[in-house]
């Protein structure tokens, strides 16, 4: 009786680890459903003529993240992104199909510079990209860039263009 009490409780104490470690999982998008990234711990820093902004932002550094992105997300605070990484420099065009709300796209180069900003209207299916390759993609909520001063030449900076820029350009 002792031993079956114990593999009951071995058994629930592995059900609850993996429920635990799957809801610590991106959560894809499907079904109109925004996805979550985790928030990352550090700031993005934004430093600009008019001082240093800091951002909370979520990382998303692979495929299926960067096409998700922020789609059906309804609303972020001013203090908030989505960070997108790519493996390397690269010409890079985005779309705001499923995304409802207005956002600033304030592409990155590898030496973390502003290379642009440019708007994306909600649902809009146009592509909107730089003319010239980028590492990096912040997407913000429309009018922030604006706000905090973030202008073309611009530095921002962040723990993971450190380890990104450490593994290509």
């Amino acid at each position: 009786m002792l031993r079956n009490t114990l593999l009951a409780m071995a058994a629930i104490a592995v059900i609850v680890a993996a429920l635990g470690f799957y809801l610590n999982l991106p959560q894809p998008v499907s079904a109109g459903q925004a996805m979550r990234l985790p928030i990352d711990p550090a700031p993005l820093v934004a430093s600009t003529s008019s001082g240093t902004h800091s951002f909370t932002v979520e990382i998303a550094d692979d495929p299926s993240e960067r096409s998700a992105g922020l789609m059906f997300r309804q609303s972020m605070d001013d203090d908030r992104g989505m960070l997108f990484v790519f493996e390397q420099t690269r010409p890079v065009q985005f779309w705001m199909k499923n995304t409802p709300m207005p956002l600033d796209l304030v592409f990155i180069g590898a030496d973390r510079k502003v290379r642009d900003i440019l708007p994306g209207e909600p649902f809009s299916e146009a592509s909107i990209g730089p003319d010239e390759p980028v590492r990096f993609v912040l997407e913000l909520k429309r009018g922030t860039a604006e706000r905090a001063g973030i202008r073309s030449g611009d530095t921002l900076d962040h723990p993971v263009m450190d380890v990104a820029g450490a593994s290509g350009g």
